[in-house]
């Protein structure tokens, strides 16, 4: 199984080096689940599923913002180096193939 994802795992190397610890970092991941985890604390009690949805949808168009205006995750000139990834096909889930 594992040399069947190593295309995949090893994706990240087609990129400039410069770029390799934030694509293997899950920061962006982590400060997200931090910043709902600290709103969904202090609404505490939601009337409804529609709720969570609206205010879920509210916190990640206020990060998006913030990332487009104020972050950048990579510079300008190392994304232009950007490189043509092959492209593989999808893989198939397992329950697609039948097995768990």
């Amino acid at each position: 199984m594992l040399q069947e994802a190593a295309e995949e795992v090893l994706t990240y190397m087609h990129f400039p080096p410069e770029h390799w610890r934030q694509i293997h970092s899950t920061n962006p991941l982590e400060r997200l689940n931090r910043e709902l985890a600290r709103r969904f604390d202090v609404v505490g009690i939601f009337p409804n599923p529609q709720a969570v949805l609206r205010l879920l949808g509210a916190v990640l168009e206020e990060l998006h913002e913030d990332w487009m205006v104020s972050r950048r995750y990579f510079s300008c000139g190392s994304c232009k180096a950007r490189p043509n990834l092959p492209r593989s096909p999808p893989r198939q889930r397992s329950s697609e193939r039948g097995t768990l």
